[in-house]
């Protein structure tokens, strides 16, 4: 999308299910391992670029023998930082000990992160925050193998202060309250007793603490300890988890909000956030490749036994419609159809627009990541004008000349790619004028390929602060002196903050929000605003499970048309000389094209967590009253 917004974030995981010496005999390397840990996380660097982070497990070690890896990054290439550190630390030993060149066991028990169990991680920082201290995986440490637990996911909770105090009820001191330490404390509090409760039972079976480690290993019931520390979570996850011992297990949130997908054959068991990810580094076909049931984890024991067990009972399916339209890799064969078809059936409302005319239009795209849907929508295009030539051969059948005909049949939709983004530029000045100057340069255009005459379509994925259409996209097709620009957003209009993980948590940043605010103020309804304020203020104590949204009162006295139409009177200016229109998909067609994914909270107001509406009212209330702060 044109505006900067960040998703956090991406999770892999990898489970060899032969020794290491079968990866050397059949492909070359004990590193198989980590080789295609490499490829899961660089093919999903499109899910954050801000830290990334990996760790290792070994199985049966000796003890003494170091068992667990872990390496994290937060330089401006995280992923490649980390394999660097990982490669070099290989090379190192692998020099001093050329020894080990065909000794898989002595490379196992004397090299670092080669081991059978792999998790890794690429994020977007939240909060302003990017240190190392943030980066996943996150690990717990234990002297006992089995209460070692290392996590990383893709995830925000709406209630984080209560799990803290949950936490704090349970005679806890957390390091801070951060979501991620926060959930893993509370797994690895169950984890604890379920260790604890299973040494019980062994020693009243007459094994000593020695003999005692294996048998928990092997009775730990990792879904029972899922399920007591999932109790209270409220928001949208995909959880990753290893234990020291060799158990892994990867959890998703019961209304599916954030994806995870996963394969398994006699050699591998293999998760990621993307489907394609794993087609692609595995070399296996869409249909193998399946989803991790809302509410269920995947379990993989240390025998390696896999299982998927229902933790929470899964709500209505409520997947991230962001997904499929911005944020997952079109290369998805259903997304890559999907996004399509937003720009099939946006093209109704495009083509009042323009007045039907399309031998008068010019169609186009911005930024890279819109090109799917702009190839939906001059499919379509292409279509009525095909239906516009046959009407027309029919209707003049009888008079129709062979010069004639061959002009009709010349004419064509036309496309042109007429903005380049030319640089990611620096925010090193400060005094805004000069720094609106220069993001107004972000975009470069192609001249020559715009008529006075010409209406201008340009499709983007989504439009929400509406900042950078303002200060450079609009303005730079200005510069083509173009009859009229028609801004296109293959999705509805973003009316409400998201708390699932993407990096939109203020109303007040909302291009939607705030068009319905001025239109307020135009026809004397601010009084409304008020009213949401009171009745918001007035649920500040409620429990999440007893608060209503009442955001949606804003909008209530406005078409979808009405709202479209003031934010495109918002984003022009006086200096453009073009007519403005902006076209914004319909949350029905968005169902119609993206089945799966119903999530559409951000559109509607309709939260598919009890905190959610906390959130939202939260946001609404902070907007009031001139805080400069996030809501959850």
């Amino acid at each position: 999308m044109s505006d900067a917004l960040k998703h956090e974030c991406g999770i892999a995981l990898v489970r060899l299910l032969k020794p290491l010496e079968f990866y050397k005999e059949k492909y070359g390397s004990a590193f198989y391992g980590i080789q295609k840990m490499y490829l899961m996380m660089e093919k999903q660097h499109n899910r954050g670029q801000d830290g990334a982070g990996f760790a290792s497990i070994k199985l049966d070690v000796e003890p003494g023998e170091r068992y667990i890896s872990r390496v994290r990054s937060n330089q401006a290439q995280p992923i490649q930082d980390v394999f660097a550190q990982i490669n070099e630390r290989i090379n190192e030993e692998m020099t001093s000990h050329p020894e080990y060149a065909d000794d898989v066991a002595a490379q196992k028990a004397n090299i670092p992160y080669i081991g059978e169990l792999f998790l890794g991680h690429v994020r977007y920082g939240t909060f302003g925050k990017n240190s190392i201290e943030s980066v996943h995986p996150f690990l717990r440490q234990n002297n006992w193998m089995h209460r070692n637990l290392i996590l990383a996911g893709n995830f925000n909770m709406t209630n984080v202060k209560e799990l803290f105090q949950n936490l704090i009820d349970l005679g806890q001191h957390p390091k801070e309250m951060a979501d991620t330490v926060t959930v893993m404390e509370k797994i690895g509090h169950f984890l604890d007793n379920a260790v604890t409760d299973l040494y019980q039972e062994c020693k009243n079976e007459g094994y000593n603490k020695r003999e005692a480690s294996p048998v928990i290993a092997e009775r730990l019931d990792i879904a029972r300890i899922l399920t007591r520390a999932s109790k209270n979570l409220d928001g949208g996850y995909a959880m990753a988890g290893l234990l020291g011992h060799g158990d892994a297990f990867v959890f998703r949130d019961p209304a599916g909000i954030r994806p995870a997908y996963y394969y398994q054959d006699d050699e591998v068991v293999v998760v990621a956030s993307e489907r394609p990810v794993i087609q692609t580094v595995f070399n296996v076909p869409f249909d193998k490749v399946n989803e991790i049931d809302p509410g269920s984890a995947l379990i993989i024991k240390k025998s390696g036994l896999v299982s998927m067990k229902e933790i929470l009972t899964p709500t209505v399916k409520k997947a991230c419609s962001f997904e499929r339209i911005y944020f997952s890799r079109g290369s998805d064969a259903e997304i890559y159809q999907e996004r399509k078809n937003l720009g099939k059936l946006i093209l109704p409302a495009v083509l009042d627009s323009i007045d039907q005319d399309t031998d008068n239009t010019v169609f186009s795209y911005i930024p890279n990541t819109a090109e799917t849907s702009f190839y939906g929508l001059v499919e379509a295009a292409q279509d009525f004008l095909n239906q516009r030539k046959n009407n027309y051969i029919l209707a003049n059948r009888n008079t129709l000349t062979a010069e004639t005909l061959q002009e009709l049949l010349a004419v064509k939709i036309r496309t042109e790619k007429v903005a380049i983004k030319d640089a990611k530029l620096r925010t090193f000045i400060t005094a805004d004028d000069s720094r609106d100057d220069l993001v107004a340069h972000v975009y470069d255009v192609t001249y020559g390929v715009i008529k006075p005459t010409d209406n201008l379509v340009i499709i983007d994925d989504s439009i929400v602060r509406g900042t950078t259409l303002k200060k450079s996209i609009i303005k730079m097709m200005d510069r083509l002196n173009p009859k009229r620009i028609v801004i296109v957003s293959s999705a509805p209009q973003i009316r409400y903050p998201d708390c699932y993980g993407i990096d939109m948590a203020k109303l007040e940043g909302l291009v939607a929000f705030r068009a319905a605010l001025e239109l307020l103020k135009e026809r004397n309804l601010y009084h409304i605003v008020d009213e949401v304020y009171a009745k918001c203020k007035a649920q500040e104590n409620y429990k999440d499970t007893d608060v209503v949204n009442y955001v949606t009162a804003i909008y209530d006295s406005f078409t979808d048309q009405e709202i479209s139409d003031k934010i495109a009177e918002m984003l022009s200016s006086s200096s453009i000389k073009a007519e403005v229109k902006i076209i914004f998909q319909t949350v029905e067609n968005l169902h119609i094209a993206c089945p799966k994914n119903l999530g559409d909270w951000y559109f509607t107001g309709d939260y598919p967590t009890a905190g959610g509406n906390r959130v939202v009212n939260r946001a609404f209330m902070n907007f009031y009253e001139g805080k400069d702060a996030r809501a959850y």
